[in-house]
C-alpha cells in the first residue's frame, strides 16, 4: 500500500516539477525561495486508555493556514520575502494515543498538497513531538521521511517543536534546522515557530542552505512537565544558557528537549541538538547544553508545593487565601490525560465540609459528561439535576460520578466554546461539559457566571498554571492524583523506553555525553 502510494507521489511531483519548472517556471519570474508550511501536532499518552481519533484535530489547509502565525499577516515584515505554500495544519488538545487510520489520514492528505506545490526551496514543518500512534513508534521521524519522499532531499527543511517533544536520530537529520520553545509554560511559542522561520529564510536567501554540521547528544533523564518549569531554577538557567552558546553562522541554533513521560517509546529521553557550519563550535555547544543538563539533574523539583490528596484539601480549606488554587494533575486533558477522570470530584462531594451550602465555596473544573450535559438542557436552568457523568474513557480509578443539585447555568455550544452546564451541589459548583475541556482563563468561568476570584477553592485538571490562573492565585498546590498523566513516574508502568533512565534508576552511572553528528539529510534515512 505504502509502495503504491510512494509511486503515485512520485508521479504527483514529476507533474508539478514540469508543470511549475517549464510552464510557470517561477523561478526564473522571481528570486523569491519557495516555502510550504505543513505539520500535524498532538501530545499523547500512551498510558491514558483514550485514542484520539481525527474528529479531535482541527486541521487549517491553504490559505487559512496564514491566519495561525502572526508573523506572516499581510503587513509583516517576512510575509514578502518568499512565495509561501501553505499545504495542510493540523493540531489537537493533548489526549490519548493517535488510531493508525487517524495519523495515516492525515499524513496523506499533506503529502498529496505538498507535491502538489511543488517544486520547492523550504519547508516550514511545525509539530509538537510528542505524537504517539498505534503500532508505530517516532511518527514525526516517520513523518518526515515520508515528506523527504515527495519533496525530495534538496529542500531546506526547518522544523519547530514544543520542548516536551522527543528527538529521533531520524527525525534530526532528515530535518536541517531544528528549533524548540525555551519557555515553559510555552509563553514562547510563537516566537519559537518565528526563529524557525527566519534562520529558513536566512539560509535561503543568502546561498548557503543546509548548515554543515548537526549535532545531537541524547540525555538519559526523564522529567514530569511540572519540574521542568523554566520560571525556575534549574529550568531556568539551563535554557538561559542557550544564547551563550549560539555564535551566528558557526552555531546558528541550539535547543534543549525535555521530552514526554507519558508515551513509552526508546526516543523518550532528554536531547540536546545544536547546528552550524562549524564543526568544533557546534559540538562544544551541544557538549556543553548536555552537561548543564546532566549536572543539575537532582535539582528538578516541582514548580509548586505538591501533596497527597488529602494533604491539599485539608491545607486549601484551611487556608483564608483565596482562591487557593489546587491542580487535579494526574488527568490534565492538556498534557495527555483522557480528562474524564472521577477520583478526585468524587471525593470532594462526598467531603464533608462541602456538603452544606455554607460550607467552603469550591469551583471543579471540570468532569465530560455529554448525556449529563443533554439531560440539563432539557431540564433548564434552576432545575434539580441527579445523574452521572465522567469515567466513559478512564474508570480505572473510579466509576462515573454522581452529581446531585441545581442547574446554574447552561451555555449551549457557540463560535467553538465548548457546550457546559454548572451544577451547584452543597457548596460546590461542578462544571460538566459536553466533552473534555481545559479551564485556562478567567473568561472560561465568568461566561458561565461564575467568579474564580471570589472561591475560596479552585480546583482545575492542569498541572503548572497557565499565566492567567498563575497570576490569579492567591495560593497553590499541586495535587499528586492518579490518571494517565501521573506525576509520580515511579507509579507508572515503562515497558520500552531505555535504561537506565534518572530518576527512574537514581543512583545510575554518569552516561556518555560526548557529541554524535548527525549526516546530513542529502540521504533520506528511513
Amino acid at each position: 500500500m505504502r509502495r503504491m502510494f510512494f509511486f503515485r507521489m512520485l508521479i504527483l511531483s514529476v507533474v508539478s516539477i514540469f508543470f511549475f519548472g517549464c510552464a510557470n517556471n517561477p523561478k526564473s519570474d522571481s528570486d523569491l525561495p519557495r516555502i510550504a508550511m505543513a505539520g500535524i501536532a498532538i501530545e499523547s499518552s500512551t498510558f491514558s486508555p483514550a485514542v484520539s481519533h481525527e474528529d479531535a484535530f482541527r486541521t487549517h489547509t491553504g490559505d487559512s493556514i496564514f491566519s495561525l502565525y502572526p508573523f506572516l499577516s499581510p503587513d509583516s515584515s517576512i510575509i514578502n520575502e518568499a512565495t509561501w505554500l501553505p499545504t495542510l495544519r493540523s493540531r489537537a488538545m493533548p489526549g490519548g494515543i493517535v488510531s493508525r487510520a487517524t495519523y495515516e489520514s492525515l499524513v496523506t492528505q499533506t503529502l498529496e498538497r505538498l507535491a502538489n506545490v511543488l517544486p520547492l526551496d523550504g519547508l516550514f514543518f511545525d509539530i509538537h513531538g510528542a505524537m504517539s500512534v498505534e503500532g508505530l513508534d517516532d511518527p514525526e521521524g516517520d513523518f518526515l521521511v515520508r515528506v523527504r519522499e515527495v519533496i525530495g532531499t534538496d529542500v531546506v527543511i526547518s522544523t519547530c517543536m514544543d520542548l516536551h517533544g522527543s528527538v529521533s536520530p531520524r527525525l534530526a537529520q532528515n530535518t536541517d534546522l531544528i528549533t524548540c520553545y525555551r519557555l515553559a509554560p510555552h509563553e514562547d511559542f510563537m516566537e519559537s515557530k518565528k526563529r524557525a522561520v527566519t534562520n529558513l529564510l536566512a539560509r535561503l536567501k543568502s546561498g548557503k542552505g543546509k548548515p554543515a554540521y548537526k549535532a545531537w547528544i541524547p540525555v538519559p533523564i526523564l522529567l514530569p512537565g511540572e519540574k521542568t518549569s523554566t520560571r525556575i531554577e534549574p529550568g531556568k538557567s539551563l535554557y538561559g544558557a542557550i544564547p551563550s552558546v549560539i555564535d551566528g553562522e558557526k552555531v546558528m541554533d541550539a535547543s534543549i528537549w525535555m521530552s514526554y513521560p507519558w508515551a513509552d517509546e526508546p526516543r523518550n529521553h532528554g536531547v540536546v541538538v545544536t547546528y552550524g557550519d562549524d564543526k568544533a563550535a557546534v559540538g562544544k555547544a551541544a557538549e556543553e547544553l548536555a552537561n548543564h543538563f546532566w549536572r543539575v539533574r537532582h535539582d528538578f523539583e516541582f514548580v509548586a508545593p505538591t501533596a497527597s490528596w488529602e494533604e491539599a484539601i485539608q491545607t486549601a480549606i484551611a487556608s483564608d487565601k483565596k482562591p487557593f488554587i489546587i491542580s487535579d494533575t494526574g488527568d490534565n486533558p492538556t498534557a495527555g490525560g483522557a480528562g474524564d477522570v472521577t477520583w478526585t470530584l468524587t471525593r470532594i462531594l462526598d467531603h464533608p465540609a462541602f456538603k452544606k451550602a455554607n460550607g467552603p465555596s469550591l469551583i471543579y473544573a471540570s468532569i465530560p459528561g455529554k448525556a449529563f450535559v443533554d439531560q440539563a438542557k432539557e431540564i433548564g436552568v434552576g432545575g434539580l439535576i441527579d445523574a452521572t457523568a465522567g469515567a466513559e474513557i478512564d474508570d480505572r480509578y473510579a466509576p462515573p460520578v454522581r452529581i446531585k443539585g441545581e442547574i446554574m447555568a447552561i451555555e449551549d455550544q457557540d463560535e467553538g466554546r465548548q457546550t457546559a452546564v454548572v451544577v451547584k451541589s452543597g457548596s460546590v459548583s461542578v462544571i460538566v461539559t459536553k466533552r473534555r475541556a481545559a479551564y485556562h482563563y478567567e473568561n472560561d468561568f465568568t461566561r458561565l457566571g461564575l467568579n474564580p476570584r471570589e472561591s475560596d477553592i479552585l480546583i482545575v485538571k492542569i498541572g503548572y498554571l497557565v499565566p492567567e490562573l498563575y497570576d490569579m492565585r492567591a495560593d497553590w498546590i499541586m495535587a499528586l492524583t492518579p490518571g494517565g498523566v501521573n506525576q509520580d513516574l515511579m507509579q507508572l508502568d515503562y515497558q520500552r523506553i531505555n535504561r537506565p533512565m534518572f530518576p527512574l534508576d537514581a543512583d545510575m552511572e554518569d552516561p556518555d555525553l560526548s557529541v554524535r553528528y548527525i549526516s546530513s539529510s542529502d540521504e533520506i534515512k528511513r
